[in-house]
């Protein structure tokens, strides 16, 4: 595997402050999503801004209240949304895995890293190291709602896995798809249409993809 240095040349700009998230969110209607209203949103950016975590940190609104179906077609890139692949209508059964979100309709997420010094890897080889560096993967919605923030968190051959999700079968084991966040080339299924349009897909828990990192976030809190 490759070295684990993050490449300093990757790094992306802050995330906006938490109340410019906040109002970015009740812009996009996701608060009517979820069941909130946009001054609960506000108040809540309002406290984890005047805390000492919020600097930097991902406004996330609970899968559970907004999942990724709702979310996915709110992401635009060269004004054309977001969708999710044909072929994952259980894209809300990718469940978070291994980690756990704070019990509250909003959290925020912190440290977040896109995780291109792991372009290349597997999932199976990111997670440990992921572990390793006392870092979880972001779940999907995680990732929906940084791209959400900041669009040029996606990038031609920089995109990312959120490998924090995935789907349990009825035996017990892990369904090999996981789930990831790229740019459409318009190509097969998806259409010419949505050439250059952000796509939420899935890859195979053993393979490798050149233009994949893995996500992931140093810590999360209600």
């Amino acid at each position: 595997m490759p070295d684990t240095t993050p490449d300093p040349s990757t790094v992306l700009p802050a995330l906006p402050a938490l109340s410019a998230q906040a109002e970015r969110l009740i812009e996009l209607g996701v608060h009517e999503r979820a069941g909130l209203t946009a001054d609960e949103i506000r108040a809540f950016a309002a406290r984890a801004e005047a805390g000492a975590d919020g600097a930097g940190a991902l406004l996330a609104v609970h899968p559970d209240r907004a999942p990724a179906s709702a979310l996915a077609p709110l992401l635009s890139r060269d004004g054309k949304p977001g969708f999710v692949v044909v072929d994952m209508p259980d894209v809300d059964e990718f469940a978070p895995c291994a980690l756990e979100l704070p019990d509250a309709p909003l959290y925020l997420v912190t440290g977040i890293d896109r995780g291109d010094h792991m372009s290349n890897w597997s999932p199976d080889e990111a997670l440990p190291a992921l572990t390793k560096e006392d870092r979880t993967p972001l779940v999907l919605t995680e990732g929906i709602h940084w791209v959400l923030q900041q669009p040029e968190a996606l990038e031609r051959n920089l995109c990312f896995m959120t490998i924090g999700s995935r789907l349990r079968k009825p035996n017990g084991t892990f369904d090999a798809r996981t789930p990831a966040i790229w740019i459409s080339n318009g190509t097969g299924r998806d259409g010419r249409e949505r050439r250059n349009a952000p796509k939420v897909g899935w890859c195979w828990w053993n393979n490798r993809h050149t233009w994949l990192g893995f996500a992931s976030t140093t810590g999360r809190r209600g």
